[in-house]
């Protein structure tokens, strides 16, 4: 119960800064630390944290979200979870591990990289165009929820810089917009997990409660932290999960 409440800890203080990414280390936590299954701890990470991204969203509402992307991002990857988490349950558990270290690699790589931070046909301000953005709106919530339901991530690891790079929303704006699409893709991805999932309520509790918290206090300071330290924190994190995935994953 010990390690399920340090890394419940964790992944919520991960959600409320970054707005995402708390999936990404919830799975392994659970699988390496907790001593879960792949096939128990994706839908326990779903449930987790689609309510810890949920707490945190509530303080980011009055900052502002985007609505419209969040309805096509969310609509798009409902579908996508659904077969996402079909082709899963087809796949040995080593292999899913292994592809969730080189999407994490992939993603901090991602996270490296120099933000624009000029507005893209999907911001809020005077150069929206729904015209070019829904394309991309719809295909980053394909991807996304595919990601969710196959791999138990909420997406935020992938859905903030998306916001970012390819939908040219404002960082401040993004966090909040991913974790109401995080919300969205979790609920999708344990619905299909559900039929086939007894919940263990003392190690999800132990785990998500913690959770909970540190999203809420983490997403109030959040508004204090520099958005290059944000991003170089989150990719050193999910750099060091991954070589501890793989490492866990060879080894077994």
């Amino acid at each position: 119960m010990i390690p399920a409440l340090a890394q419940g800890l964790v992944v919520g203080i991960v959600l409320g800064v970054v707005g995402g990414g708390g999936s990404i280390i919830a799975v392994p936590a659970l699988v390496y630390g907790v001593g879960m299954t792949p096939a128990q701890a994706i839908p326990a990470s779903l449930l987790v944290v689609g309510v810890s991204s949920l707490a945190a969203l509530l303080p980011r509402v009055r900052e502002g979200l985007n609505w419209p992307v969040i309805a096509l991002v969310g609509a798009a990857g409902i579908p996508a979870a659904w077969t996402g988490a079909a082709v899963g349950k087809l796949l040995d558990p080593n292999i899913l591990m292994l592809a969730f270290a080189v999407i994490m690699v992939a993603a901090g790589i991602r996270m490296l990289m120099k933000t624009r931070e000029t507005e893209g046909s999907c911001s809020t301000g005077p150069n929206r165009a729904f015209r070019s953005c829904a394309p991309k709106a719809v295909g980053a919530g394909l991807l996304v929820g595919f990601l969710t339901g196959l791999l138990g991530v909420g997406g935020g690891f992938l859905i903030t810089p998306a916001l970012t790079i390819f939908l040219g929303l404002r960082m401040k704006q993004a966090v909040g917009t991913s974790l109401a699409i995080i919300v969205i893709n979790s609920a999708a991805g344990f619905s299909a997990h559900a039929g086939s999932y007894t919940v263990d309520w003392a190690t999800t509790l132990a785990f998500a409660i913690p959770a909970i918290v540190g999203s809420v206090v983490a997403a109030r300071f959040a508004q204090y932290l520099h958005d290059k330290h944000i991003r170089i924190s989150f990719a050193v994190l999910i750099f060091a999960v991954a070589a501890w995935v793989a490492a866990g994953t060879v080894t077994a």
